[in-house]
């Protein structure tokens, strides 16, 4: 918050460089819909980067309710649904010049093709979605090893269990891990996240592949060999005119 406070916005990097490829944003975006838009901070920051109109859409309650406090103390309009990303209203069918996700986002999705509807359904005609995550060879390597080791999981099929957030993520929540909620990830192959962008009819204009990464995934890892890896990979598609 502290970071919205002072005027900075808090968009990585490379997706302010593909947002400059399509012209300044307050140019052309009257209206950004932020898909799993957690506590907010990149939904507002899409307002500092020149969107007039932007609009957070998560599944939990407690984000919602952090988004709606901070935007009221930084008097920062917006608006917050809380609801499924599949039932994201359908009121807001065709109003965004901008569908924006990203940073941990696709791996909590699981039908990718009912996800793609989505996008293309929020999105005017002329329209464009913005994507930045984590590349998903990224998986096939150990997160806790000082050097590149294979993890071993199949990378066109892999899904998993698992319980709890680090505190280093999510803070101390006053009870062992072991009693966190149960959450469910899978990994998308580029081509599956491509195809299913596609068959919603939107066009593809740019995929990056990045060594570059916005969190820290691979703590023991050296930069030298965190290079030699696409850590994340992002993409701009269009809803034709």
């Amino acid at each position: 918050m502290r970071l919205l406070r002072s005027g900075k916005s808090n968009l990585h990097p490379i997706e302010r460089q593909n947002f400059s490829r399509l012209g300044a944003l307050s140019e052309w975006c009257d209206r950004a819909i932020h898909l799993q838009c957690a506590s907010g901070y990149d939904t507002l920051s899409l307002l500092l980067e020149g969107a007039k109109d932007v609009v957070g859409v998560d599944i939990s309650e407690v984000h919602i309710q952090n988004a709606q406090w901070t935007s009221a103390q930084l008097e920062m309009p917006a608006q917050w649904f809380c609801c499924d990303l599949l039932d994201t209203p359908s009121e807001l069918n065709e109003t965004a010049d901008l569908v924006y996700t990203g940073q941990g986002a696709i791996n909590w999705i699981h039908d990718i093709e009912a996800w793609a509807g989505v996008v293309a359904r929020l999105l005017c005609p002329g329209g464009v979605l913005s994507l930045l995550d984590d590349h998903p060879a990224s998986w096939l390597f150990s997160q806790d090893s000082e050097a590149l080791e294979a993890s071993g999981i199949n990378y066109f099929s892999h899904a998993e269990t698992n319980r709890g957030w680090s505190p280093e993520y999510i803070g101390d929540l006053g009870k062992p891990r072991d009693q966190h909620a149960i959450k469910h990830e899978r990994v998308w192959t580029i081509a599956q996240v491509v195809q299913a962008l596609l068959k919603a009819g939107l066009q593809l204009e740019y995929l990056g592949e990045h060594p570059d990464e916005y969190w820290s995934a691979f703590p023991k890892l050296s930069e030298a060999d965190k290079s030699r890896i696409p850590m994340t990979f992002s993409i701009i598609a269009r809803k034709p005119a």
